[in-house]
């Protein structure tokens, strides 16, 4: 069954060899550029919002519902899609508030968003947390729809399931097949919908863990899988055959947080290629799939980088990037 989309993101998005770190690491390296989707909806997040936002307007919705960092990428893209909609949008964000904002959260506010700001005891219980404020709005008239964390259900992986297909063609036009695509996993729903969109191939989807640890990735992915087969998006045998390789080890610090050499790695590769990416995701996926590289993990071939986005979490560190170029 192939559910109702709205047309948000600005795709094909496109694929560029990296000419210098492929001289630099003695690899085939290419990069989707899924941080070009579009300007205010840059990042991996609006392919996702394609298929839950056409969900909720079906069904009547007035109001969008989701959750993140306090720098959330997905909370920024939310907000700004479901007002192109005609909707409104109640972000509930983990963190401090700052004064006066930067990064992301500058721009939910910027946007007219509703922001709730939560502690951390109330973000480990958002999965029962976020039913309870549609409960709440819903008493004041509200036509509330919930979007999970990184809108990582089996819906919103579909926009990564035709990602890859997406990709499989330009890699086709070129006359080469990826040997492993890969990206930052912090909720699950992309790498879920890549390895989706990619069985049938030899493709491995290659998901840098951004926080937490394998097992707990592993679980996520499982259960958008078992949910996507219970929507009769895939057939059993399709969930069966998906695979993924979660990659440890560039967690850091944890969720949001660097370290000036990682800031420093990050910064070699914007002077390098003109490439920039964040400390929360796109930066430990890039040193992730450089540590695969460099430890032989990959079979012979070009490996892609899935760059997912995440130009305005940039703006939130700027002293760590100052101290990198001390």
């Amino acid at each position: 069954m192939t559910p109702p989309r709205i047309a948000l993101a600005r795709t094909p998005t496109p694929l560029e060899r990296l000419d210098r770190t492929s001289e630099h690491l003695g690899r085939e390296v290419w990069v989707k550029r899924d941080d070009l989707t579009g300007l205010e909806l840059t990042g991996n997040k609006v392919r996702k919002l394609e298929w839950l936002l056409a969900e909720a307007k079906a069904q009547g919705a007035d109001t969008i519902i989701t959750c993140g960092g306090i720098n959330s990428n997905h909370a920024r893209a939310t907000a700004i899609a479901s007002i192109k909609l005609g909707l409104s949008a109640h972000l509930i964000l983990r963190g401090v508030d700052r004064s006066p904002p930067t990064g992301n959260l500058l721009l939910d506010r910027y946007v007219g968003a509703d922001v709730e700001l939560i502690d951390q005891a109330t973000w480990n219980a958002r999965d029962t947390y976020l039913p309870q404020v549609a409960a709440r709005l819903s008493a004041a008239g509200r036509r509330p729809y919930v979007i999970p964390e990184g809108g990582s259900n089996a819906l919103g992986s579909l926009g990564y399931v035709e990602a890859a297909k997406e990709l499989l063609e330009q890699c086709q036009a070129l006359g080469w097949t990826p040997v492993a695509v890969a990206h930052a996993t912090g909720s699950g729903g992309t790498t879920a919908g890549l390895a989706l969109g990619f069985v049938g191939t030899a493709v491995e989807t290659f998901g840098v863990a951004v926080c937490n640890d394998a097992a707990y990735f592993h679980a996520r992915i499982e259960r958008i899988w078992d949910e996507a087969v219970e929507r009769n998006f895939i057939g059993a045998d399709t969930r069966k055959a998906a695979r993924v390789t979660v990659h440890e080890g560039r967690q850091g610090r944890g969720y949001g947080l660097t370290t000036p050499a990682e800031m420093a790695e990050h910064a070699a590769l914007a002077q390098r290629e003109g490439l920039l990416v964040d400390p929360v995701y796109t930066g430990k996926a890039f040193l992730g799939m450089t540590d695969g590289i460099r430890s032989g993990h990959f079979p012979p071939g070009p490996v892609v980088f899935l760059h997912t986005g995440g130009i305005f979490e940039l703006f939130a560190f700027g002293a760590e990037i100052e101290a990198a170029r001390a």
